[in-house]
C-alpha cells in the first residue's frame, strides 16, 4: 500500500524532526485509509501509542488541518498538517506523507470547505507545549522556501528523495534534539 524509506538512521536524523524510516508515499484514496496505513506502521515502530489512529481521526473531524496554499502561490498544492495530543505519541517527529492520489480534507480556516490535498506533514509531538512551534516551523518552511526548490519535494515519489530534501532544506536552527 505504501513505500517506506529503508535508509539507516543517520546521526543527523536522530537530531532532526525527520526520520528516514517514517517517510511515506501512500496510495490511499481516503483520509481514513492514509491515516490507517501510516498509523499502523508508526505503532509498529514505536513512535505512537495503539490509540493514536482513533485520536488522529477524531481530532481531524473536530479540528480540520487542510491548508489552502494558493494564497502563497497559485502553483502550490494544498497540504494538511494532522496531529494529535501529546499523550498519544512517544517521539517528536514530522512525518512527511506524499499522496499518490488527491485526498479530501476540510479546510483549517473554513471547516465547511473541503479541498483536495497532495501532501501531509503529520506532526508527532510528545511535548504539549511544542505543538504550535512545530506547526509554525512547517508554515515558515512552506512559505519561505522558493517554489523552484519546493516543487521538487511535491513532485517526488521517492521516500528517500523526500527525506533528503527535507533534511537539507528544512531550517532546524534553535531546535533541540529529542
Amino acid at each position: 500500500m505504501f513505500e517506506r524509506g529503508d535508509l539507516y538512521m543517520s546521526e543527523t536524523a536522530i537530531e532532526s524532526l525527520f526520520d528516514p524510516k517514517i517517510v511515506y508515499v501512500s496510495s490511499g484514496t481516503t483520509r481514513q485509509a492514509v491515516f490507517k496505513e501510516v498509523a499502523d506502521d508508526l505503532v509498529e515502530k514505536g513512535y505512537v501509542k495503539d490509540n493514536f489512529l482513533d485520536n488522529l481521526n477524531s481530532r481531524e473531524d473536530a479540528y480540520p488541518t487542510g491548508m489552502d496554499l494558493s494564497v502563497v502561490g497559485s502553483q502550490y498544492p494544498n497540504v494538511a498538517i494532522p496531529h494529535t495530543e501529546a499523550n498519544f505519541v512517544y517521539k517528536r517527529r514530522i512525518v512527511p506523507v506524499k499522496l499518490a492520489h488527491p485526498v479530501e480534507f476540510h479546510n483549517m480556516i473554513n471547516p465547511t470547505q473541503t479541498m483536495t490535498v497532495r501532501f501531509l506533514f503529520m506532526i508527532l509531538n510528545n511535548d504539549p507545549e511544542g505543538q504550535a512551534n512545530v506547526l509554525a516551523e512547517i508554515m515558515e518552511f512552506l512559505t519561505h522556501t522558493p517554489w523552484d526548490s519546493l516543487q521538487h519535494l511535491f513532485a517526488s515519489d521517492s521516500p528517500e528523495e523526500i527525506f533528503d530534501f527535507l533534511s537539507t532544506n528544512f531550517d532546524e536552527k534553535d531546535r533541540k534534539s529529542t
